[in-house]
Order: C-alpha cells, then sequence, then structure tokens
C-alpha cells in the first residue's frame, strides 16, 4: 500500500497511476470524485471540518495512504457517525475506493489524492481522532530512510492535528519498517504505545479488518504487527 507522501523529505515518490483503469472506473474518477474531494484552503490556510460533511460529523478519521480502500470502505460502513477522510496518491487505488463507496451507498468518506502532508498541514489542531497507517511502502534500502513516513516531521503533524487521547494505527509486514516504526514511535514523545503483551502487536482488533495487502503478505509468509498508540494529553496552557 502507498502511504501518499514518502516521509520526511520533500517529493512524492512512487507511482500515480498503475494499468488502465476499466471504463466503468474511470468515470467514477470524472463523476464522482470531485464531489468528494477535499479542496485545500490557499496560502496555508486551514479547513473547516464542519464543512467537510452534511451534517456535519462530530468525530474524524483519517487513513493515510488507503491502498485500494477497503479498510476505509469498511471502517465507513461500520462507524456511519464518523467522517472518514482518505488520503492516497495511486489513482487507480482511489478508483477502487470510489467504487466501495458507490456500490455501498456510503456518504461519509471524502478524498485527497495527492500528498498526505499538504492535507494534514491544512487540517486544524486537535481535529482527528483516529489515524490510519496500514502498510506503507517500507522503502528497505537504507538511503530510502527518510522516505518514509513514520518519522519527527510528519509525527509532530499528526500530534498537532489529533485530539488528545486520539488513537494512531500503524501496520506493516516489512521486518526492516516494523524495527523503524517501533524506534520512531518510542523517541516521539506525543504518543504512548498501548501494548500490555505480545498479543496487542500480533493481533488486530475486531474493529481492525484485514486489508487485500495484508492478506497477500501472509500468503507469502510474512508477519504483520498492528500498533496502536494513544495521543498523549496537551501540557495545559
Amino acid at each position: 500500500m502507498t502511504d501518499g507522501p514518502r516521509g520526511d523529505d520533500h517529493k512524492v515518490h512512487g507511482r500515480r497511476r498503475g494499468r488502465r483503469l476499466r471504463p466503468g472506473r474511470a468515470a467514477l474518477l470524472d463523476g464522482l470524485l470531485p464531489k468528494l474531494r477535499i479542496a485545500l484552503p490557499p496560502d496555508g490556510g486551514k479547513i473547516d471540518p464542519a464543512r467537510l460533511f452534511d451534517p456535519p460529523k462530530p468525530r474524524l478519521w483519517l487513513e493515510i495512504g488507503f491502498g485500494a480502500g477497503e479498510h476505509l470502505a469498511w471502517q465507513a460502513s461500520h462507524n456511519p457517525d464518523v467522517g472518514l477522510i482518505g488520503s492516497e496518491v495511486f489513482i487507480n487505488g482511489v478508483a477502487s475506493l470510489l467504487r466501495h463507496i458507490q456500490g455501498d451507498g456510503l456518504d461519509t468518506v471524502r478524498i485527497h489524492d495527492d500528498d498526505a502532508r499538504a492535507l494534514i498541514a491544512a487540517l486544524p489542531d486537535a481535529s482527528i481522532e483516529r489515524v490510519f497507517l496500514l502498510f506503507p511502502d517500507p522503502w528497505p534500502k537504507a538511503r530510502h530512510a527518510p522516505r518514509r513516513f513514520v518519522g519527527p516531521r510528519n509525527l509532530a503533524e499528526l500530534a498537532r492535528v489529533m485530539i488528545d487521547g486520539g488513537e494512531l494505527r500503524i501496520a506493516s509486514d516489512d521486518p526492516t519498517y516494523q524495527r523503524w516504526a517501533l524506534r520512531q514511535m518510542q523517541l516521539c514523545a506525543d504518543f504512548a504505545w498501548q501494548v500490555t503483551g505480545p498479543a496487542d502487536w500480533r493481533e488486530r482488533t475486531a474493529d481492525w479488518p484485514p486489508t487485500r495487502y495484508e492478506q497477500k503478505a501472509a500468503r507469502q509468509g510474512r508477519r504483520s504487527i498492528y500498533l496502536r498508540y494513544r495521543r498523549v494529553p496537551r501540557a495545559p496552557v
């Protein structure tokens, strides 16, 4: 699964398009996506969350790099009181999510089909209750480590936009990324790992459905880990 922006560097790496889209999915990009696309304010302005959904949603969740969209669609169908925001640069994945939205009649999803960092930068402080980062590109080579999403700059921005007590979920099947993410999160004082034993990172919770990529990794013998962190309460001003 792509993760939109690639780490703390300033470029979007990876493919924007894959194989040619079927006519039906291409039509969704032309007809449905413009209705769901989030317009970022100019000149560094902030999004007004109350204007994203009608009626406004009191709780907002964000998925960074939603891949084919099956996890985001599942969360939307099982949490109708939550506004779901998804960011993905891979246009084939966006088309796949649109198919889920249309087929399941989902009306609580909004999409940013570009660099997730630009979206996060436009979100107000303490506006997001939950963030998902599931199976981001591991960029396994050492020289590519700065492209990994989990890093100081991006974590600081996530901490800014998340509410106190909000949850950050990270999953990966890649040993290099697993070690990297655990270390980076350990160094970030804004998040506390929610773990009491091995089951807390070896098993998904009941409200965490598997993704297509995760199932493929399991078939190929790769073991995934599931990390959950809480946004530490801010210090009183």
